[in-house]
């Protein structure tokens, strides 16, 4: 009997339905946080600080439906747009697709649990901060959300 390859192995980014698009996003809330960009060298810098709308326990968006119009720098992602996007974690499922590169071991398709990405030590669970309670962003920059773990 053989087995049918997962659809993120065969399906184009751009094919995907939206159920499949949705489902690529592992939870890690990598993307809610915010980062600084020097204007002058265009270097990023990460913070551990996360976007108002996010609940720090289950790193979800309170406000998904309605978080481009509450928070007008929330990007939405489209296959066409993953790959403009150079602070996308390097652990991103959307990135690493997009890169031809394959889910993690840790990634809730693959592991068939959605704690993994938290267990694993990939998302931002008990390491960010609100930016309801932050204060200066520039004393929030940290390394951790680009560590490449696999």
């Amino acid at each position: 009997m053989e087995i049918d390859a997962p659809f993120w192995e065969t399906v184009p980014l751009e094919d995907m339905s939206k159920t499949q698009w949705e489902s690529l996003c592992d939870g890690c809330a990598k993307c809610c946080l915010l980062k600084l960009e020097d204007e002058d060298t265009l270097e990023l810098a990460y913070t551990d600080v996360a976007c108002r709308l996010l609940d720090m326990g289950t790193c979800q968006c309170t406000r998904y439906p309605d978080r481009s119009v509450l928070v007008p720098d929330c990007i939405t992602m489209t296959p066409e747009i993953v790959p403009t996007l150079r602070w996308m974690p390097k652990t991103c499922a959307y990135r690493l697709l997009s890169e031809g590169k394959p889910l993690a071991w840790w990634h809730p398709l693959v592991s068939n649990n959605p704690n993994t990405v938290h267990e694993a030590g990939i998302s931002v669970r008990g390491r960010a901060t609100s930016e309801r309670k932050a204060g200066d962003l520039e004393d929030h920059i940290v390394d951790w959300p680009e560590e490449d773990i696999a």
